[in-house]
């Protein structure tokens, strides 16, 4: 059978009708998971705090743990989107897997973590964009003063415009997404290379620079926070943990990539793979680079990445460098927009989002859901009216996203041991007798680096330097389960509605014609996906239009 007939076939037996062409191929989607996760940029970004929570040797070690964990999370995700590929993902499986009013619930609830991690996480990239465009600014006007809230509010506005914009352009033709995905990885790939030869050959160079030595570089220990050792080791990992987040993108896309049971599994651990590597070298080139230990620990610009540059490369080249970075970094942000509008497509398409009807419409111009990406352009820029107020509720909300993507990661791995891996559906990624032993470990990681990330940077810190991250957090909580009241509960991944589908892919069914209860139970109760993929192949060859 035909790849493609193949897809629509196995999508139809989840009760979904094709929305998007698949226009992926497995390197496309593996560069917008590459571009998505920023691994090396990221980790740079967030420099001092990984010196101040264990130096060098939580920098390096620690990242080299969270990758294998990481790894087992990818694997076991892998697993379940090899069973059941979906947009919706995490949320799906869990409803799946526990045939329950409380697994339901729980689904809604993952639903809406796992949106707002994307949210925020979107959010972030934005809020990174603009301190870094006027970090290049203090940079060459050391005088300058820094940015008032407004202006910041307005740059960010700003970013995030473009970002929505340029998603809507570039799913106008099937062969431009992935065409701009791969453009972009390319860039990042080529600006890892540049800043770590810059910073290289620059210390390795210049008369009044040296290399720090391997001593420090590999096995120096610090803690500046006032936790006890084991406390700062386990903060530190937020670090990696931030780097490696958000590879559930490709999850999310599942339904525009071919034999997505094969190929989504493969990105998934392939993209952290890759992170890892180029995370680990690019740490391993700044710690070997730092001049002024105290003056990336207290930046000036505010972003230790800057200072590390312009100590090492000097003022032009630093500048240089830092507007190809911020160039590259506006087509990241354009990929995780894209992973965000396809999960909140998602949502409508199941009932989990207000006006879903009306917003899960897809533009027959633009190819996309133009609706659901204005929504998100907008909840994303209502994130930046923090910058007017607080600076610490902004980074509240944008550091609760990591939280939320690995709740979002646990949750049906829990769900999965839970109910037994015997209730699993048949895939073609199946990891045998490691399952449970993966599963295990994933979810181990997935509740320690939560407790941590909701932890201070100090013990007993002042108002202005708590971590709100819980809060912002919590309130998502409460307004996910008074929505469920309200809508979820009877609209959200209603059976027959989704059964529905089955039968009416691409007419199959004429649109007027409605299942009995009885043919819906039939199908609910016995094995899904064999006999109504049967049934359609039935309908199919019987029916005189017979074009899927």
């Amino acid at each position: 059978m035909d790849q493609t007939i193949h897809d629509h076939l196995d999508l139809a037996t989840m009760g979904y009708k094709q929305a998007f062409s698949r226009k992926f191929n497995m390197w496309s989607m593996l560069a917008l998971a590459f571009n998505i996760l920023g691994t090396w940029s990221t980790l740079a970004y967030d420099l001092a705090s990984g010196l101040a929570n264990g130096g060098p040797v939580n920098i390096l070690w620690g990242l080299c743990l969270v990758t294998l964990c990481n790894l087992c999370v990818a694997i076991s995700l892998g697993e379940l989107c090899s069973s059941m590929p979906t947009t919706l993902g995490q949320a799906y499986w869990v409803f799946r897997l526990w045939n329950h009013p409380a697994g339901r619930f729980l689904s809604y609830l993952c639903a809406w973590i796992n949106t707002f991690g994307w949210w925020t996480a979107t959010a972030s990239q934005a809020a990174f964009m603009t301190d870094f465009l006027f970090s290049i600014n203090s940079i060459v006007n050391p005088a300058w003063q820094g940015a008032s809230g407004w202006l910041l509010f307005v740059v960010y506005i700003g970013i995030t415009l473009l970002f929505t914009i340029v998603n809507a352009i570039v799913c106008r033709k099937d062969n431009i997404l992935p065409w701009f995905n791969n453009v972009v990885a390319i860039q990042f790939g080529a600006l890892f290379i540049a800043f770590a030869l810059a910073i290289l050959v620059s210390a390795g160079t210049h008369p009044n620079l040296r290399y720090q030595l391997a001593s420090f570089v590999f096995g120096q220990w610090l803690n500046n926070t006032g936790w006890s050792d084991g406390v700062v080791w386990f903060i530190g990992l937020r670090q990696a943990g931030y780097g490696l987040c958000a590879f559930d993108c490709v999850i999310h896309m599942s339904e525009e990539i071919p034999a997505p049971r094969v190929n989504i599994p493969r990105v998934l651990y392939l993209v952290v793979i890759m992170g890892a590597i180029t995370g680990f070298l690019f740490m391993v080139v700044c710690l070997f680079s730092i001049q002024d230990l105290y003056l990336i620990l207290h930046p000036p610009t505010g972003l230790a990445f800057t200072e590390l540059a312009t100590t090492t490369v000097g003022l032009n080249g630093a500048v240089a460098l830092m507007i190809l970075f911020e160039i590259n970094g506006m087509g990241q942000g354009v990929s995780v927009m894209t992973a965000t509008s396809r999960l909140t497509w998602g949502l409508c398409r199941d009932g989990g989002f207000p006006w879903g009807n009306y917003l899960s419409h897809i533009h027959s111009y633009w190819n996309v859901p133009l609706r659901m990406l204005c929504a998100d352009g907008l909840i994303i820029s209502l994130v930046g009216v923090l910058y007017l107020f607080s600076r610490t509720a902004l980074e509240a909300v944008v550091s609760a996203s990591t939280i939320a993507l690995t709740i979002s990661y646990g949750l049906p791995i829990i769900t999965l041991v839970f109910v037994g891996r015997d209730k699993l559906p048949s895939r073609r990624f199946d990891l045998g007798r490691w399952g449970y032993l993966l599963n295990w470990i994933s979810i181990i990681y997935c509740c320690i680096i939560t407790v941590f990330f909701f932890f201070p940077e100090t013990p007993n810190p002042p108002s202005n330097e708590m971590n709100y991250a819980i809060a912002a957090f919590g309130i998502m909580l409460v307004v996910s389960v008074i929505l469920w009241f309200i809508q979820g509960r009877t609209v959200y991944l209603k059976e027959d509605r989704a059964m529905q589908e089955i039968i009416r892919s691409e007419n199959l069914l004429p649109a007027n014609e409605q299942l009995r209860s009885d043919q819906i139970r039939f199908y609910i109760e016995t094995d899904r996906t064999r006999l109504a993929a049967s049934r359609l192949m039935d309908l199919w060859s019987l029916d005189p239009r017979g074009q899927l």
